[in-house]
């Protein structure tokens, strides 16, 4: 192999003139170097501390926020022959903010977003065979979980391709980062979490028991009467005529196939549609079902009653036995009008199979809003006719450092395109998934973001300028530009982006291009059948992060110890520079920069209501400086509450309500799926709002009365909240369960973070449980008040974690979902292994050399010595959880 230095290549690039031919040489020479690096290299990280600032580390004069860093040794091992050459850079993907380098032979530049280059210092003396290069990094924050640490590194140098360094390259985290353990896993060293381990969770589990769940359903019905004996319908079922049309026959048709259930005849279905049911059913989706000896009749308020009338006939169904239902009466209706799911397919794209999957799960579990996070910095998902860049440059990402092709990599999708970080959705697509979706009595809920979380629009768009430009056509590049090119600002977004990251919602040419996408999007509804009725502007985190309360002025005379030293006087808010946001505000339109992603949605709000749509649906932050919802022009304002609830959630969802909005509840401490089951390193997921949301905590939340919560949760360190009732409100509008996508990179995974938790996300929209109080003002809840009663909540879990394991899990599994299995708690007493799990059902194995599995029998409990490897399994085999131990 060549060893040529920067020196050795300038001189043979002189002596040969600079012809063709040594440039040739000399980039061959470079992309040698490149796929040395990439084969050979390994890399590996292991955290030091995570609680820089009491370990002794300048985390306040490095500019990090509240004074909070961690060190991280990062790793580099070169097992292949010496490379002498420096004209490389490796860049890597990190959530945290490098904010120091301990080896002058390297350092770190941020590039944007979470990408950062690592490249050799003057200092920088080769990698010898097999050598160990040691670079400690300090870094913002904490990182607490092995997902904090994004596969997809790769090295580039100027004239070579760049490669995927091949230790990276993997989903398998856990074979680059070590150290998570210990306080390690503390957020601060007072943090209280209990850490799961099999103890932990045997623990946890100890109350759940195994039980008879054959009349239960999923959703929970209202009033649930169970009967003598079954009714056998292993002949099929046969739907009347006129009640549901071709499309959700079809969907009908599909599930009773899935489980085993013939629709093509047999016992007769009665079906009845009714508006004179008593006044709690007496609204859409609510329905009576009998089954009994005589067969099944259903009296339905709407047709969409009925179709969730033919889903509950479907959730009685045991697969195993198919051709039984048991006879019960049941009388229903939904809690909640609008019950969600938000999936980002923006920060790493999910496939329409995956979309149209989880289209199939929500219509069996009577959900009935898809909202798709469509746009974000990282990505556009929907191709628009008319705005090709969009999708050519805004849905690829790419190691391209000019932006003319792609976006750059972020999130671990590495220098090519090849992967989830890369992907939209055709026009064809879309429809589809409209279609599916209207057939299952679905509403799908486009959201385009903005003004901030914006990047992908703002750079396809600036490709397109510069297209445009170049061929002479000045008034059409100038048509959808979003972004002021004379604004200055200097700002950086919750996710490290700068200026680039926001629409400008001051200029034409934004409106514009606001009402075109609309516009296309409202056709490609009307093409599927399903008039667009609800138009998400997003509208979260318009601001600048340097701003916060985190960071103090590094010139400031009386500084706070706890706070970031930076250099306030450098900071903008978004749009502060931009001449054509200042002319708006010397024209009294707008009070404050501040104001101006609340003064967009108005503006937004009039395109949506001209256009006949008549629901605007936004985050609720994006709304703050609005009076209410008479500043809009829809006949409809949406909020998503996202505030978190121990930060002061349990009253400020009140106020939304309050100045009338429509508030849906999505709430980050218990219905975001994107952070990790459990409090253990290995689990998946961003954990700002919470350590740990499984399937029971979301299931005991208690969306209408947010107070109640305090008494039931703890807060992301494990410590007690106080929660109050201080406003009189209506009620809220939905519940939604949401879906971020920072570390879920590809369908797998998706489905992972989804399913099962999902499934308590739809318990909660459609069913009230007994255990909830009504929300009172003046009553205040906490660990030390004892108000609800959590001897019917944890009786109430254990039937649905019954049905869950014995029922629900098996669905999933022959429905191709790749669902999380629970890893079971067990403990050692006299030799014997004890096991349990979160969904009784569920099968439970043991490995005394982590290879050959045995069945686990708990009333034949098997005597062990040492360590035992245990993991729980599905009901097919098809799947096992996660393997851990127990001694």
């Amino acid at each position: 192999m060549f060893k040529y230095s920067l020196i050795t290549t300038a001189m043979v690039t002189v002596l040969a003139g600079c012809s063709a031919t040594s440039n040739t040489q000399q980039d061959a020479i470079q992309q040698e170097a490149v796929d040395a690096l990439a084969t050979h290299l390994d890399i590996q990280y292991q955290v030091l501390t995570n609680h820089g600032a009491d370990d002794g580390l300048a985390c306040q004069d490095l500019g990090a926020e509240w004074a909070s860093c961690n060190q991280v040794n990062m790793t580099l091992t070169n097992q292949g022959s010496a490379i002498d050459s420096s004209d490389w850079a490796i860049y890597f993907h990190s959530i945290r903010l490098i904010l120091d380098v301990g080896n002058d032979q390297f350092k770190v530049t941020r590039v944007t977003g979470d990408l950062h280059k690592l490249e050799p210092t003057d200092k920088f003396d080769g990698f010898a065979e097999n050598e160990e290069v040691v670079i400690p990094l300090i870094g913002e924050y904490w990182q607490l979980f092995e997902t904090d640490f994004m596969p997809g590194a790769f090295v580039a140098a100027p004239n070579a391709e760049p490669r995927l360094i091949a230790a990276l390259n993997t989903e398998d985290v856990a074979s680059f980062v070590s150290g998570l353990e210990g306080d390690n896993l503390k957020r601060t060293p007072g943090d209280n979490n209990v850490f799961a381990n099999a103890l932990s969770r045997f623990d946890k589990n100890s109350d759940l028991t195994q039980q008879d769940v054959s009349t239960s359903l999923l959703p929970t019905p209202i009033s649930v009467v169970a009967g003598e004996g079954k009714l056998d319908i292993s002949s099929g079922l046969a739907l009347p005529e006129g009640v549901f049309d071709e499309l959700q026959i079809g969907a009908l048709t599909e599930r009773a196939q899935l489980l085993g259930v013939n629709l093509s005849g047999g016992q007769a279905v009665s079906i009845e549609l009714s508006t004179e049911l008593p006044t709690e059913y007496a609204k859409s989706g609510g329905y009576q079902l009998s089954i009994s000896h005589q067969g099944i009749e259903v009296v339905a308020f709407d047709k969409t009653g009925a179709f969730y009338a033919m889903q509950s006939v479907f959730g009685l169904v045991d697969i195993e036995n198919p051709g039984q239902l048991p006879n019960v009466r049941i009388h229903d209706a939904p809690r909640f009008e609008y019950r969600g799911v938000m999936v980002d397919v923006a920060r790493n794209f999910h496939s329409k199979p995956a979309i149209l999957a989880t289209i199939d799960q929500m219509a069996a579990y009577k959900m009935n809003k898809l909202h798709l996070h469509l746009t974000d910095d990282e990505g556009w998902r929907l191709e628009i006719p008319g705005l090709p860049e969009l999708t050519d440059v805004g849905s690829n990402r790419c190691f391209d450092l000019e932006e003319q092709r792609c976006l750059l990599p972020q999130l671990g999708s590495g220098s090519t395109s090849d992967n989830f970080g890369s992907g939209y959705f055709t026009t064809q697509d879309y429809v589809e998934i409209l279609t599916y979706a209207k057939a299952r009595h679905i509403e799908v809920i486009p959201e385009i973001d903005m003004p901030a979380h914006a990047r992908a629009a703002v750079v396809s768009m600036e490709a397109r300028y510069d297209r445009l430009m170049a061929e002479g056509k000045a008034e059409q590049a100038n048509e959808y530009r979003l972004m002021d090119p004379q604004d200055t600002s200097n700002v950086t977004t919750v996710q490290f982006y700068d200026k680039q990251s926001f629409i400008n919602p001051c200029m034409a040419s934004s409106t514009r291009f606001v009402d075109k996408v609309i516009s296309e999007v409202a056709a490609m509804h009307e093409k599927a059948g399903m008039p667009l009725s609800t138009w998400h502007f997003g509208g979260d985190e318009a601001k600048n992060i340097k701003l916060a309360a985190g960071f103090q002025d590094i010139n400031a005379q009386e500084k706070v110890a706890w706070k970031g030293n930076i250099d306030l006087s450098q900071q903008d808010k978004p749009f502060a520079q931009s001449p054509q946001c200042q002319a708006l505000l010397q024209d009294g339109v707008v009070s404050d920069f501040g104001h101006l992603p609340s003064y967009f949605a108005q503006e937004v709000s009039k395109l949506v209501a001209e256009k006949g749509i008549p629901n605007f649906q936004a985050w609720q932050d994006g709304l703050k400086y609005s009076e209410g919802v008479d500043a809009f022009a829809t006949e409809n304002t949406r909020v998503n509450f996202w505030d978190v609830l121990y930060w002061g959630g349990t009253s400020s969802v009140y106020e939304w309500s309050d100045k009338g909005y429509d508030v849906i509840v999505s709430n980050p401490d218990y219905v975001y799926m994107d952070m990790p089951y459990e409090a253990d390193p290995k689990e998946r997921g961003y954990y700002w709002a919470t350590r740990a949301t499984d399937t029971r905590k979301m299931f005991g939340f208690a969306p209408e009365n947010m107070p109640q919560n305090a008494e039931t949760s703890l807060d992301r360190d494990g410590n007690g909240f106080t929660g109050k009732g201080e406003i009189e409100a209506a009620p809220f509008y939905g519940l939604s369960a949401q879906l971020w996508s920072e570390t879920v990179r590809n369908d797998e995974q998706y489905e992972y973070m989804v399913f099962p938790r999902v499934l308590a996300a739809a318990e909660r929209a459609w069913h009230r449980a007994e255990w909830e109080n009504d929300y009172q003002v003046g009553v205040e809840y906490s660990q030390q008040s004892d108000l609800v009663n959590k001897s019917a909540l944890n009786d109430d879990y254990n039937r649905f974690a019954n049905v869950v394991g014995q029922r629900e899990l098996a669905k999933l599994e022959k429905a191709g979902i790749d669902y999380r299995l629970p890893v079971p708690g067990a403990k050692v007493e006299n030799n014997q292994l004890h096991m349990n799990v979160q969904f009784p059902g569920v099968a439970l194995q043991y490995s005394t050399d982590g290879q050959t599995w045995n069945n686990y029998d708990a009333e034949q409990k098997p005597t062990v010595e040492g360590e035992v490897f245990i993991r729980s399994i599905s009901a097919k085999g098809s799947k096992v959880s996660r393997v851990t131990s127990v001694n």
